[in-house]
């Protein structure tokens, strides 16, 4: 495939002219609550250790002193699992679940405790708003802090926000060099250097490359990047950080198959359509991700820490895929006997038809942010204050293109015909909106001796929206769209508020209570419709009652938290005429465990229990949801059970084992309980061979060959993939 390069240098401009930021508290993370434990004391054992340390996004604390569930799944789990992207990283969190992206949306489409996070990812405390797949290979750590937090992410955040954190220069030179090989045609190779220039400065290079097929033959994904950072001044009063990275995914997307009833009255499930593709050769999703990030620390006295960051990210999306339309019995020649779609599970694959869709868009996605805060410590005796204080402002901007074909092609479930898709597109649609932000923000964590501590914040947000759209006329044979709302506008301001009380009887002890809000405009991903333009924002609000423990000579974090997560003015009713009388409400209970048990074994995993239901609504469902209302149902997304584990154990110095699993009951896909996946559990293994310079494992993938489905939405739903061997060589110099 060509991969196509676009420069960085209008982003590189675009962060040196705005006032210079420090980094995110991501930059500047306190030495974690819980010290790494390792076998040898290398720096290479230090880099296999499980045990996470601080939350850094934009909150800089330990573990113990967050009165939220938090799990950090660090690159030395992500090394053993060979996992690549964020949505594996995030297999190791329970009560995480993806969407198939209906509504045009590509990419990572996540929802955490059954609400939308899609615009809840951050990269370095900063919205990573962009609609793509993400790569891990410049990441060390990605954080999942769960329950509302718009006192400190702003708008978004109602069942939590992820937030993933790069890889920075350090004082010790080190380089690695990885190269995977698979089944059904895996290659993958990354690579991670680390300077040091003086006593005081570094630089740091990661890049990758892969080519990774799937058991669709027409399945690909191809994808390179790199992550090029310099530090000055680490370890003075005053330290600047510059970092980029620049990523290009060439996909040829699988939208898998549709959902269909499986009996008359019955809860729709997908159809097995075992290795069919019913996309055209053509289909692909182009994505072009470019991100640079300017910070700056400088430290005003011992006390006090002064940070100022600006990031700029641009994410351009050309995509191509074909979903398929609303399926039809065939009812003709040796179908002539099945009539109706009202017992699908005895109709034949080749009964059934329906039409391919086109969904060509080009979508760009563009933010330029900036973050200022302050860091105060003071107070003397037994009550003492850590205060962080500051000002965020931005411009988030979106561009939808809509691209129309002139003719859609009928197939049939079971022998559809790949060749490329027929026609030219023309331009149908455009829509521009750019949304304003500007937020002041205030926390205090006030010790009240040496076992309690108050945590208390504010944040006010003024968010502005403003859309303009633009139809063209389509001449014959080219069908017309639906005529887009003129220029929409809308300004929503909250007050966002965050408390907590902890306990913390022992250094290895932390007990608290929690009180959490966010809120959801109808602007938040930056797209308005003229239903809800006029609405006043989604409010949350979460309770949360835990307690973690520090085990194994403070190597190993357990958590454990009971939690109820509120919609409480959700918005419903059609999409021409939305009103904020819906509620929605989910109540739970999670445990987790990270960290090095032994200095042979480490573990990380967790189980979810989510107990959700529709409370009110004026939602009337239609299609495989006809007759139904969603007040009173189960959530979409919230699986009632989810549960993940994973283990590694070193047999001799040089030989590891890995064994995991991860599950997962049944989820309805909708609000309707109409359409549903099923439950399923799968297995996971490794073996590895390791030595001070170089690494050999082995990793097998979905050992059991477990047929699942992960992605899913009531449209459509995509199967997992089956086992894969994973061979990787991995070489430090």
């Amino acid at each position: 495939m060509n991969l196509r390069h676009s420069p960085l240098a209008a982003a590189v401009l675009a962060a040196l002219s705005t006032s210079a930021k420090a980094e995110t508290p991501a930059a500047e993370a306190p030495a974690a609550a819980l010290p790494t434990v390792t076998v040898t004391g290398s720096a290479v054992e230090e880099d296999r250790s499980y045990t996470p340390a601080a939350v850094t996004g934009r909150l800089n604390a330990d573990l113990r002193d967050v009165p939220q569930s938090a799990t950090v799944i660090n690159k030395a789990v992500l090394n053993d699992q060979a996992a690549t992207s964020l949505v594996e990283a995030l297999r190791n969190v329970p009560g995480i679940t993806l969407s198939a992206g209906e509504g045009g949306n590509i990419g990572d489409s996540i929802n955490l405790r059954g609400f939308s996070a899609r615009t809840d990812l951050f990269l370095d405390g900063f919205r990573d708003r962009g609609q793509y797949s993400r790569d891990v290979f410049a990441l060390e750590a990605v954080e999942v802090l769960k329950g509302p937090a718009s006192m400190l992410f702003g708008r978004g955040s109602t069942g939590g926000v992820i937030n993933q954190v790069s890889k920075r220069p350090g004082l010790k030179d080190k380089s690695e060099i990885s190269v995977s090989v698979g089944t059904d045609d895996y290659y993958r190779t990354t690579f991670d250097t680390n300077k040091k220039l003086s006593e005081t400065s570094a630089a740091r290079v990661a890049a990758f490359w892969q080519d990774i097929g799937f058991e669709r033959d027409q399945i690909e994904k191809e994808s390179f990047g790199v992550a090029p950072s310099i530090r000055f001044g680490i370890g003075t009063p005053t330290e600047i950080t510059l970092s980029a990275l620049a990523q290009r995914n060439r996909e040829v997307p699988d939208y898998g198959g549709p959902v269909l009833p499986a009996r008359t009255g019955g809860v729709a499930q997908p159809v097995d359509i075992g290795n069919r593709f019913y996309g055209y050769s053509t289909d692909h999703f182009d994505q072009d991700i470019d991100v640079v990030t300017l910070g700056i620390r400088h430290k005003l006295t011992d006390k006090v820490t002064l940070r100022n960051q600006t990031q700029f990210s641009q994410v351009k999306t050309n995509a191509q895929p074909t979903p398929l339309g609303s399926v039809t019995v065939v009812s003709t020649g040796s179908c002539s006997s099945f009539t109706s779609m009202g017992a699908v599970s005895t109709v034949p694959l080749n009964c059934l038809q329906a039409p391919r869709q086109d969904r060509d868009r080009d979508v760009t996605d563009t933010a330029l942010f900036n973050l200022t805060d302050i860091t105060a410590r003071f107070g003397e005796g037994a009550v003492k204050h850590t205060l962080i204080a500051g000002l965020e402002v931005g411009q988030d901007k979106y561009r939808f293109v809509r691209h129309v074909w002139p003719t859609a092609s009928t197939t049939t479930l079971d022998a559809p015909v790949n060749g490329p898709r027929p026609g030219t597109p023309v331009r149908g649609q455009t829509t521009d909106t750019e949304a304003f932000t500007a937020a002041v923000f205030i926390n205090d964590q006030i010790d009240l001796g040496e076992q309690w501590k108050f945590v208390a914040g504010l944040r006010f947000d003024h968010f502005e929206a403003d859309s303009y759209n633009q139809n063209f006329t389509l001449p014959a044979p080219y069908t017309s769209l639906t005529a887009l709302a003129p220029a929409m506008s809308s300004t929503d301001e909250m007050l966002s508020t965050r408390a907590g009380l902890i306990f913390q009887p022992t250094p290895a002890q932390s007990y608290y209570i929690s009180y959490g809000t966010s809120f959801n405009p109808s602007a938040e991903a930056v797209t308005q419709s003229s239903g809800s333009v006029s609405l006043e924002p989604e409010e949350n609000r979460s309770y949360e009652l835990g307690g973690k423990w520090s085990l194994a000579e403070e190597a190993v974090v357990v958590n454990a938290a009971v939690f109820r997560v509120e919609k409480t003015n959700a918005r419903t009713g059609p999409s021409a005429a939305q009103t904020l009388d819906g509620n929605i409400r989910v109540d739970g209970f999670e445990t987790s465990i990270m960290g090095q048990v032994t200095p042979d074994w480490q573990i990380i995993g967790g189980y979810t229990f989510l107990n959700s239901e529709v409370l009110e609504s004026r939602d009337v469902g239609t299609g495989i949801s006809a007759g139904r209302i969603s007040k009173g149902r189960d959530y979409q997304n919230t699986p009632r059970h989810s549960a993940t584990l994973w283990n590694t154990y070193r047999l001799t110095p040089e030989w590891q084992v890995g064994a995991g699993a991860v599950g997962s009951s049944d989820r309805f896909v909708n609000n309707f309980e109409s359409a549903e996946t099923d439950g399923y559990v799968r297995m996971d293994a490794m073996l590895a061979f390791l030595q001070p310079s170089y690494d050999v494992r082995l990793n097998v993938q979905n050992l059991n060959d477990e047929r699942y489905y992960e992605v899913a939405s009531q449209g459509r739903a995509t199967q997992a993939m089956g086992t894969r061997w994973i061979l990787t060589g991995t070489w430090r110099f």
